[in-house]
């Protein structure tokens, strides 16, 4: 039998995520079934929001809390078919699917995951890298194109403000926008991060929010006020933009990063009478909610990564070990861009030979 490994959660973190909070276990991997394959991982996703699954109760309406011993299933991951007996799967196909953080899987090919995002699929890598498909064209990417054209709804002459515009879903949000020949302005919580939007990714203005109060910031990068504000932190970045929203402004929800570790509840926006006033809309939203647009957002940002007009950087950690140290980095705000761990190492090799 092939043994493989995985990595589960021991405790549930209190404040910042340790390393020490998980533990890497080894187990049988049995043979696949009837309609399910057996697929060795390659590379898997570390996202912000597993932080919010990695607690006694998930937030109501979001996907279940990871149950303390046992695998981590529901994070997207892409790997190569070893073994099928799934109709449409053939050994040597690179798949998604969300049985993440660990190294082998048997995955049902018809079972619905992670709202559909993370049902078992076949890639084309004939023009992008297996891992792109953990972002810019997969829920990253998705989750970027829902939220600013479907969501937020992006007019012309919009201008627009990005928080957390440095990670993997805002530098494509933020991209995106600016490709669609708007004015953008990104925030982040670095002076590195901030010459990243600046230098690499061309945006109009950008700030690092720890510099100095919000609004203030805000004001001196768009003088004139904002259209649109894409919200990946929540507290008092929402309350910003509540301030320098013009009439008609919008705002699309897509995470409060703020939230997701915090002990006690952060003080939310104190300002809400401007969505009366100015006639605002927020919409919360995710990425899973949106999986009729998986076709036409490849299609879209495909092209755009192949003109070299929609760039993405990646922040690798090596070996399967390393993935929950790479989720608390991410959340530290160390990281730039997508965050992935690369799984293959040359155990796993060995064990993929027999």
């Amino acid at each position: 039998m092939t043994i493989g490994r995985e990595v589960r959660p021991i405790a549930y973190p209190r404040g910042e995520v340790r390393a020490s909070e998980f533990r890497l276990v080894e187990v049988g991997v049995r043979q696949p079934r009837p309609g399910e394959v057996l697929v060795r991982n390659t590379w898997t996703s570390v996202d912000a929001a597993l932080r919010l699954r990695l607690r006694e109760k998930a937030p109501p309406g979001y996907f279940p809390a990871f149950p303390l011993e046992e695998p981590m299933d529901g994070i997207m991951t892409v790997g190569e078919v070893l073994e099928s007996r799934a109709e449409g799967f053939a050994r040597g196909d690179t798949v998604w699917h969300a049985s993440g953080w660990r190294d082998y899987a048997v995955v049902e090919a018809e079972r619905q995951a992670l709202g559909g995002v993370g049902t078992l699929t076949k890639l084309d890598v004939s023009t992008a890298p297996p891992q792109a498909h953990l972002g810019v064209l997969g829920g990253n990417g998705l989750t970027a194109y829902a939220g600013l054209f479907h969501v937020a709804g992006l007019r012309d002459g919009d201008v627009v403000w990005v928080s957390a515009a440095a990670g993997a879903v805002g530098s494509l949000v933020a991209q995106m926008a600016k490709i669609r020949g708007h004015r953008v302005i990104g925030s982040a919580g670095s002076d590195e991060k901030v010459r990243y939007l600046l230098e690499e990714l061309g945006l109009d203005a950008a700030f690092n929010y720890k510099r100095g109060t919000l609004p203030d910031l805000l004001r001196e990068a768009a003088p004139d006020g904002i259209d649109v504000y894409f919200d990946n932190v929540g507290g008092d970045h929402l309350e910003a933009a509540l301030g320098a929203l013009r009439r008609s402004g919008r705002v699309a929800i897509c995470g409060m990063i703020s939230e997701y570790a915090a002990e006690e509840p952060p003080n939310g926006p104190g300002n809400l009478m401007p969505a009366v006033t100015k006639g605002l809309t927020m919409r919360g939203f995710r990425g899973s909610d949106h999986t009729h647009l998986l076709p036409e957002m490849r299609r879209q940002t495909g092209a755009w990564v192949r003109e070299g007009r929609l760039h993405c950087r990646e922040t690798v950690v090596d070996g399967l070990a390393q993935a929950p140290a790479a989720l608390a980095s991410l959340l530290r705000g160390d990281n730039t861009g997508k965050t992935l761990v690369r799984i293959d190492d040359v155990r796993h090799r060995e064990n993929a030979g027999g």
